[in-house]
């Protein structure tokens, strides 16, 4: 299946997180694959987030850094403190519009046909006020806007807060690909449910087990709490994947026989998984999307006050996925993994039908 004509784009990622680096990376190889001409990739993020390696090694067009909106934790580097969050964000408004002059720029330079958007505020901000801009906007976050997505019960204040953030990422009139672990009964609006995008690696891979578990912390300080399990449970290896491994070796003693610490890399990542017996993870969509898919059952573990989080663990949970917790008790994994459904042939099937998707919509 090809496209129309050739096309020129601009990819504007929220860089916080793995998942929508992740989601670029496959909409990126689904357009070279059609001859487009990617023009620029801008990410935005924060100043204590680093661009990972694997994204910047992978992306063959100018990536541009600007400074976007973002959750400020607390001291321990585990729960979000909603009021430096909210004080944080305040000062920085100078800078943010900064940075939204410095995003404009960008996209006037190269004037591209279509803007791609994963996810982020400031380029939601450009589309409002450039309407004839074409766009799409991709994120697993755009499925809160759908009336058939089933919220947990409770938090009226936090889906209020969820739905208001997530539209202003991206106007009404742009056409929304809602990742979804599941298909929905209908479109609704602009809103179109999708597959998850996940990494052609993961078709690859021959799945087996080692015997080891495999650990993704989004937050670093959720390393104490590893470090605590592992106390009582010494003979297990673990294998932890995070932002800043060389801090944590430094600042904690472990058993360096039996943790492994690694810095944010893609292949690792997937192959190890592929290896694993189990997934514990910060809650994030697009890494238990990927355990689903090679049969490995999922310990999830929201980040303390994050909503998101929250509502993808219980939503995994009902697709199917494993078992949620508000700590990383890494024994609730090992009670499921003997027991676990490793073949889901519908989610596969469902993933699969990923790339028919988007290219139609993309259409």
């Amino acid at each position: 299946m090809t496209l129309n004509y050739k096309k020129k784009y601009i990819f504007c990622v929220q860089g916080e997180g793995r998942g929508h680096m992740t989601q670029a990376m496959v909409v990126y190889e689904l357009l070279c694959s059609q001859q487009h001409n990617i023009k620029a990739v801008i990410v935005s993020t924060s100043e204590n987030r680093t661009i990972p390696d694997f994204f910047l090694n992978y992306i063959k067009a100018p990536v541009y850094r600007v400074k976007s909106p973002n959750f400020k934790t607390d001291l321990n580097s585990k729960k979000i403190n909603w009021f430096k969050t909210v004080a944080y964000n305040i000062v920085a408004i100078p800078d943010y519009f900064k940075n939204y002059y410095k995003l404009k720029s960008i996209i006037n330079q190269y004037k591209p046909d279509v803007i791609i958007n994963f996810y982020d505020v400031l380029t939601g901000m450009f589309l409002r006020f450039n309407r004839k801009q074409s766009a799409v906007a991709v994120a697993h976050q755009y499925i809160y806007l759908h009336p058939d997505f089933k919220f947990p019960k409770g938090f009226l204040f936090d889906r209020l807060m969820i739905r208001v953030y997530t539209a202003l990422t991206t106007p009404s009139h742009i056409k929304k690909l809602a990742l979804s672990f599941y298909t929905l009964n209908r479109n609704y609006k602009n809103i179109i449910i999708a597959p998850p995008l996940l990494r052609n690696e993961l078709f690859k891979l021959h799945v087996q087990n080692d015997n080891f578990i495999l650990v993704y912390l989004v937050n670093a300080g959720y390393f104490e709490d590893i470090i605590a399990w592992h106390a009582s449970n010494s003979d297990v290896v673990l294998h932890c994947f995070t932002d800043a491994p060389e801090a944590l070796k430094t600042k904690y003693v472990y058993n360096t026989n039996r943790i492994h610490l690694h810095g944010l890399c893609d292949k690792t990542f997937l192959n190890l998984m592929s290896k694993a017996t189990g997934i514990a993870s910060t809650a994030g969509f697009e890494s238990i999307c990927e355990a689903m898919y090679l049969g490995k059952p999922a310990l999830m573990v929201p980040v303390d006050g994050h909503f998101e989080q929250y509502c993808n663990s219980r939503d995994a949970h009902y697709a199917g996925a494993g078992v949620f917790s508000d700590r990383f008790n890494i024994s609730l994994l090992q009670q499921i993994s003997n027991t676990f459904n490793t073949s889901n042939d519908e989610y596969r099937k469902w993933v699969n039908s990923a790339k028919r998707v988007v290219y139609n919509e993309l259409r």
